[in-house]
């Protein structure tokens, strides 16, 4: 689905209860499976994956591309290549097909940290790129995120020296789910692309319902030193698949090849390419996050618990208590959370599973907090 054809959707049906009262919901769902993850009774909100996904149209072109996987992947690789750049309204120069978002973060990070180089990004924000640098003899300056929870980027700007390889943004961020203002956001990369290179995680991008909100895919167009990652895991419910993209100038791009090691495969090419192309799937994904996103709002209304309105999937919130404490209090529930996100571990992150997951896991938390 195209960028400004999924805005207007979004107006549309504002993403309230009303899509589904009209029966939309119930439509849409004809292309999408029952989730098929069992854990036995346990709600897996842990790793902000659709559990959606993949959509039966996907299923059925993976089924289909069997035959092909005895072939290398350059068979079916120019195709979905175009249908990328067709979507992004870029050349196919300007395309990295990844193994899901975190090899393109890793080639980065290594083709702009290495020589000791330094990173700039938020903390907390997504750890894969910098960690990666950081193995390889980066120093990454990690930037505390600001009093609403986004990323504070007058204090990003003055940690940028003659060494600063990349500035990483991950926009909406993980695990914060925060959104940087448009303007804002635009005004940094402009003043900062050309003092070092800028780094635009948009894993979550398709999640966000401001209106007219801007890939920074626009900046690439007009040629500045910008990276853009993209990803299949999230909204398409294909995170096991790992299959992802970077968007960023033609001779960017070429660079970053070469740092490309596992890249992808015949099945996950495929299933793409019928992805792009479900746009049923797509608006059923979006609605039901949605939806499970406001059973989560109203637990944590009930509880008197704070949290950051989430631009993505998942739901960061403050718990008055350590996080392994609750985390572990939790999976005796039977309900799994996310992770430690340091300095912030009064705070949990909690994914928006199935409609029946986020009512266990509202059930689990309003025992655990008595």
């Amino acid at each position: 689905m195209k960028t400004t054809d999924r805005r207007q959707w979004l107006k549309t049906i504002g993403l309230t209860g009303g899509f589904a009262l009209m029966g939309g919901l119930d439509a849409l769902a004809l292309t999408a499976p029952s989730p098929t993850f069992k854990t036995g009774d346990i709600a897996k909100l842990n790793s902000n994956e659709n559990p959606y996904g993949p959509s039966k149209r996907v299923r059925q072109a993976i089924s289909d591309s069997f035959d092909l996987a005895c072939r290398y992947p350059s068979i079916v690789f120019a195709e979905l290549v175009q249908m990328i750049a067709d979507k992004e309204g870029v050349s196919k120069e300007h395309i990295v097909i990844t193994g899901g978002s975190t090899e393109g973060l890793k080639a980065v990070g290594l083709t702009y940290g290495l020589g000791g180089r330094e990173l700039i990004a938020a903390d907390p924000t997504f750890q894969s790129m910098l960690r990666y640098a950081e193995t390889f003899g980066s120093h990454v300056h990690r930037v505390p995120v600001n009093a609403e929870m986004g990323h504070d980027l007058e204090e990003m700007a003055k940690r940028v020296n003659n060494r600063t390889g990349l500035i990483f943004i991950c926009n909406p961020n993980n695990p914060t789910g925060t959104l940087i203002e448009k303007g804002k956001l635009r005004d940094f990369c402009m003043s900062m692309e050309s003092k070092a290179m800028i780094f635009s995680d948009e894993a979550y991008y398709d999640f966000i319902t401001e209106p007219d909100y801007p890939s920074m895919i626009e900046l690439v167009k007009e040629g500045r030193n910008l990276i853009v990652s993209k990803t299949f895991s999230k909204v398409f419910g294909m995170a096991g698949l790992r299959i992802g993209y970077l968007v960023a100038r033609p001779d960017i791009a070429t660079r970053l090849k070469d740092s490309i090691m596992a890249m992808t495969n015949v099945l996950a090419i495929e299933a793409a390419k019928t992805a792009l192309k479900d746009d049923d799937f797509y608006k059923f994904s979006l609605a039901k996050n949605e939806e499970g996103k406001k059973v989560i709002y109203d637990t944590l209304d009930a509880l008197n618990l704070k949290y950051i309105p989430s631009h993505s999937n998942f739901v960061f919130f403050e718990t008055g208590r350590h996080i392994n404490e609750l985390s572990a209090a939790m999976k005796k529930e039977n309900v799994l959370i996310g992770r430690p996100f340091p300095p912030f571990y009064d705070w949990a992150r909690i994914s928006t599973g199935t409609i029946d997951q986020v009512a266990q896991f509202s059930t689990a938390l309003k025992k655990v907090m008595g």
